[in-house]
């Protein structure tokens, strides 16, 4: 007997009719099932769309920021550049993006404005930036949604990648900072530069920490950077193998920078010439490190408008992405540049220039360098630099200590005589 039959029996009647509307209902019921799961994936899509375009938005929508955005990022010289620098607020990102403006490039800035060191110095330089005509972004290099928008506006031919958490020594203290900066920060940017319609060319910050414990000097970009001596060079040295991969699977044009001690007006309160300088001044002790031999410390202390000569003339000599839409067209430049002084300075002889500039004298505790990440020494081979983009670094370090002073003195208000 048929299922239907024995569910409701043919006999005379009601049950006749019965089977009929209760088929007419199933059938009814089915269909406005059917059409609420269609209504509801189109409700659900929509509202991923908006979640995307509206979290893009945000940024944008109270401040004006689009139209801000693609001022700041007009190209306004022949053959100029749109250029995206993370980290702007930033020492050397800063510096970078008013030479690019000043030029004639189009620039727009991106930083999170972090307390690692002192906010207010970096509201500072956003305001220099603002007085140069460059536009700086609040927000997070790990902001997909943000830095999708930020593409659409802009269309940028180049990124200037310069965000990361800085420091060999607060590793020690916070290395998550350094996974979510160094690496997911770089793989969220690079992500989005590989999806773009027009890649743009990538130059970015990695290191002179990635040598390590290397002993043969000067350093050289051919030399082994598999012996990382803290978190901050291991993550450098992770993001010069990821940029490598996104390189060869997708066409992405990449110039890696490994800086040497970078120093200037505007520098960084966490570097240990900067720090001098400070203790100095408030008749405070400062710790000067010595290796274990008790051979004094040596860094290539590289002044931060040669260092912006390198970043300008790598972005200029970068070459072009040769992918779109995350598909590879064919092989793209990949590059790896030091960027130092070639003379490395010891610590106490730093110290002494410090003395000089300021007309005082420093009180000095030697201290046997601890086992913190930090390296005897770097010594820079700018070859390859030279060779490709006339790297040529012109500031000694007296010279270079001797502005950065009178720039610490204006800024703090201390009285500067004759300085």
């Amino acid at each position: 007997m048929p299922l239907e039959e024995e569910l409701f029996p043919s006999t005379p009647g009601k049950f006749k009719d019965r089977n009929r509307h209760v088929h007419r209902c199933f059938a009814s019921t089915s269909t406005i099932f059917l059409w609420a799961l269609f209504l509801i994936a189109i409700t659900a899509s929509y509202l991923c769309f908006r979640s995307l375009v509206d979290g893009g938005n945000q940024y944008f929508s109270k401040h004006n920021w689009s139209k801000q955005i693609f001022e700041s990022a007009k190209i306004r010289r022949t053959h100029g550049m749109s250029v995206l620098v993370t980290g702007a607020a930033g020492f050397v990102g800063s510096h970078v993006s008013i030479a690019l403006k000043k030029r004639g490039d189009g620039v727009v800035g991106l930083d999170n404005f972090n307390d690692y060191y002192d906010v207010s110095l970096k509201k500072a330089r956003k305001n220099l930036l603002s007085e140069n005509s460059v536009f700086i972004v609040e927000g997070d290099i790990n902001d997909m949604k943000l830095l999708v928008r930020l593409f659409e506006i802009a269309k940028f031919t180049h990124v200037m990648h310069l965000a990361a958490q800085a420091g060999v020594r607060y590793a020690m203290e916070n290395p998550n900072s350094y996974i979510h900066s160094n690496i997911a920060g770089l793989v969220t940017l690079l992500e989005v530069c590989k999806n773009v319609p027009i890649q743009p060319a990538v130059v970015w910050a990695s290191s002179s920490s990635v040598y390590g414990l290397n002993e043969k000097v000067p350093f050289s970009e051919s030399d082994r950077t598999d012996q990382p001596a803290s978190l901050y060079a291991a993550t450098k040295k992770a993001g010069e193998e990821i940029t490598h991969t996104y390189n060869h699977i997708y066409g992405l044009s990449i110039t890696g920078l490994r800086f040497f001690t970078v120093y200037g007006p505007w520098g960084r309160p966490d570097m240990a010439y900067f720090s001098f300088t400070r203790n100095i001044l408030q008749g405070k002790p400062i710790t000067i490190y010595r290796a274990k031999n008790r051979v004094d410390l040596a860094r290539d202390f590289t002044y931060i408008d040669d260092v912006v000569k390198g970043c300008i003339g790598s972005l200029d000599t970068s070459g072009k992405s040769t992918g779109s839409g995350g598909k590879k067209r064919g092989p793209a430049p990949y590059r790896i540049f030091n960027l130092g002084n070639t003379s490395p300075v010891t610590v106490p002889m730093m110290v002494g220039m410090l003395e000089k500039n300021l007309k005082v004298k420093a009180k000095k505790n030697f201290v046997v360098m601890p086992g913190n990440g930090d390296v005897p020494f770097t010594h820079a081979n700018i070859t390859s630099a030279r060779k490709a983009f006339g790297y040529k670094p012109a500031t000694d370090l007296q010279t270079g200590l001797k502005k950065f002073v009178r720039w610490y003195l204006s800024y703090y208000g201390y009285n500067q005589g004759k300085l």
